[in-house]
C-alpha cells in the first residue's frame, strides 16, 4: 500500500466494522488476514478506477491514437476522440479496449493492429465496421493466423477464450457485427445513451440497468462484458450512468464467490439477497458497485493470500 493511501485504509476497514456491528455480520473478513487482504485489493480498485478519470484529464500523446504506433492505447485514443468531437469513435475504442483487453506481455497488439488494418487498408472505425460489417468479418479470417502469430499473444483475461475468427458464430466478427447493430438502432451512441437516459428519468442507475439488459443482443458479452464496458464508459464520463448493483448471478466465481464469502455464514443467501447486502457494505465503506465487484472477484480468486491484479 502507498503511503498516502493509510487514511483510506483506515477508513474502509472502519467501514468494514460498523457494517459488521450495525448492519449484519461479515464473516469472511473477521479473520485478520482475510480482513488485510480484502482491503489490499478494495484499494487495489479504488485505485483503477481513479486511474482511468485521471487520464482522461491528462494530457495525451497523438502516437496512442495510432494502431501501427506501439504506443497505441486505446484508452487514450478513446480520450483524444472525444476530445476531438468524434465520440463514435471514442466509444467505440473503449469498447476495443473491453472487448480485447491488455494481454500481459503483448499489450495491446491485438487491438492496435485490427484497429488499423495492418496497415492494409483504412482503420476499422465504428463507421468503417458499421457500414461493411461483411468486409470486417472477411478481414478477420483473413488476417486471423497472423494476429495470432507468435507465442506473445491474446487476449486481455477476461475475454482470453475469444477466438479472433471473423465467421465462427460468438466470436470477434460476431461480437462487432452485433455490437455495430445495437448502437446503429438508435442512429449512434449519443442516440443511444439519450433513450437509456429517457427510459431511466434522470436515474443513472437506471440507465446504466437499461443499457446492460439492451446490451444482451451483443454476442459474446455476458455479464462480464457488459458489466466491464458500460463501468469503462462511466469512468471516462462518457454516459452519464452507475451501477446500482454488483450484478451478482448464480455463478460460482468472480465476484458472487468473493460476495459468497463475504457475507454467507451457516445459511447460504440468494443472489438478489447478496446484492442487497453488497449494495449495503459499499455505503458503508463508501464506495461504488463497480469497486465492490472488482474486489469481491479478485479476492474470492485467493482470500487469504494477496495477489496484485491489473484488471
Amino acid at each position: 500500500m502507498r503511503p498516502h493511501e493509510t487514511e483510506l485504509w483506515q477508513r474502509l476497514s472502519a467501514g468494514l466494522q460498523n457494517c459488521h456491528q450495525n448492519a449484519f455480520p461479515l464473516p469472511g473478513v473477521q479473520n485478520a488476514i482475510q480482513r488485510d487482504v480484502y482491503l489490499q485489493q478494495l484499494v487495489d480498485s479504488i485505485r483503477r478506477v481513479q486511474f482511468v478519470r485521471v487520464i482522461a484529464d491528462r494530457p495525451i500523446d497523438p502516437r496512442r491514437g495510432d494502431g501501427l504506433s506501439p504506443m497505441f492505447d486505446p484508452i487514450r485514443a478513446a480520450v483524444l476522440n472525444r476530445r476531438q468531437g468524434h465520440f463514435d469513435e471514442a466509444c467505440w475504442l473503449a469498447f476495443l479496449f473491453v472487448h480485447f483487453g491488455r494481454h500481459p506481455v503483448s499489450k495491446y497488439r491485438y487491438a492496435g493492429e485490427f484497429y488499423c488494418a495492418l496497415g492494409q487498408r483504412p482503420a476499422w472505425s465504428f463507421s468503417a465496421v458499421a457500414d461493411d460489417t461483411v468486409g470486417m468479418r472477411d478481414w478477420l479470417d483473413a488476417n486471423e493466423e497472423y494476429l495470432r502469430r507468435g507465442s506473445h499473444r491474446g487476449f486481455g483475461n477476461h475475454r482470453k477464450y475469444l477466438s479472433l475468427s471473423g465467421s465462427k458464430n460468438n466470436a470477434t466478427g460476431h461480437a462487432f457485427e452485433t455490437y455495430a447493430h445495437w448502437v446503429r438502432a438508435y442512429g449512434d451512441h449519443e442516440g443511444l445513451f439519450a433513450i437509456a437516459a429517457h427510459y431511466a428519468e434522470g436515474s443513472p442507475e437506471k440507465a446504466f440497468e437499461w443499457l446492460y439488459q439492451s446490451m444482451r443482443s451483443v454476442a459474446s458479452y455476458g455479464r462480464i462484458g457488459r458489466f466491464d464496458y458500460l463501468t469503462m464508459l462511466q469512468k471516462l464520463g462518457f454516459a452519464d450512468i452507475r451501477p446500482g448493483r454488483a450484478y451478482l448471478d448464480s455463478s460460482t466465481k468472480g465476484p458472487n464467490k468473493g460476495a459468497k464469502l463475504l457475507l454467507e455464514g451457516m445459511e447460504p443467501l440468494t443472489v438478489s439477497e447478496l446484492e442487497r447486502r453488497v449494495r449495503i457494505v459499499g455505503d458503508y465503506l463508501g464506495v461504488g458497485m463497480q469497486e465492490m465487484e472488482d474486489s469481491l472477484c479478485n479476492w474470492g480468486k485467493n482470500p487469504s493470500v494477496y495477489k496484485y491484479f491489473k484488471g
